[in-house]
């Protein structure tokens, strides 16, 4: 039997780095086929209902992701700037269906986990990718992302938004990405940003890093005003990562 072809070792531990490999040039080949050039992410949480105690959430992602879909396709027929979620339930499943609601595509990145997480039904199917390793699923957040906006969420939604924060902070990718806090109240009492300042964990300059939105209007007009209108020559437009090895030193693909 060809090696490939042999599932016990395809998931065994010997077989894990073909896996990881797998979760980077599947989804890669997919985004090529489907043309997919630029992502605006939407992260939060899982766990909000849409007719729970937070449900203007769940309908504000709807309509803002609506909104950026309806306006992507001005910018390119084929809705240049596709949303793209962590496809699950709450506010991914708002974000997935208010593009659906624009007629237009969406991502699902979904993950498997035990309790919480199915991939939602307004996702494109076509688009709708499923991951096993972390860090390969927000790998594929991080390069495409020309924007992203961040809904109320827990430690997942924690873990996602520092990681582009990072990112934007220390400069290690080669392209500007616009983040937006949802829920400005929300936000300023579980992470006191200020406090950082004050301690030197982090600078004032990189307060500019992040705006808040409370309304789809507002947050609509900060990511229209921060996303390019210029199309990328090459699809997908993969985010370049780069290295340090020397002041003047080229960027390497990831």
């Amino acid at each position: 039997m060809l090696a490939h072809h042999d599932h016990e070792f395809i998931d065994s531990d010997e077989g894990r780095p073909l896996r990881i490999l797998a979760e980077y040039l599947e989804p890669l080949r997919r985004f090529r086929q489907e043309r997919v050039h630029d992502t605006v992410v939407f992260f939060g949480s899982a766990r909000l209902k849409e007719d729970g105690p937070m449900a203007r959430f769940y309908a504000d992602a709807r309509e803002l992701s609506r909104r950026l879909t309806a306006w992507s396709k001005t910018v390119s027929g084929n809705s240049r700037f596709v949303i793209c979620t962590g496809g699950g339930g709450s506010i991914m499943e708002a974000a997935n269906r208010g593009a659906m609601d624009a007629g237009g595509r969406s991502i699902g990145l979904n993950i498997s986990l035990p309790h919480e997480q199915r991939p939602n039904p307004y996702i494109t199917p076509s688009l709708n990718l499923e991951f096993h390793y972390f860090f390969m699923r927000k790998l594929w957040f991080c390069h495409l992302a020309r924007a992203l906006v961040v809904f109320p969420g827990g430690f997942g939604t924690m873990d996602e938004l520092m990681e582009m924060l990072t990112l934007s902070q220390t400069r290690k990718l080669d392209r500007d990405i616009t983040i937006v806090l949802y829920g400005t109240a929300y936000w300023n009492e579980v992470l006191n940003f200020d406090a950082m300042v004050r301690y030197g964990t982090i600078d004032a300059e990189d307060l500019r890093l992040f705006k808040y939105a409370d309304d789809p209007e507002s947050a609509f007009r900060i990511l229209q005003a921060g996303l390019p209108i210029q199309e990328e020559a090459v699809t997908p437009a993969i985010a370049k990562s780069k290295t340090s090895r020397c002041a003047d030193a080229d960027s390497d693909s990831v």
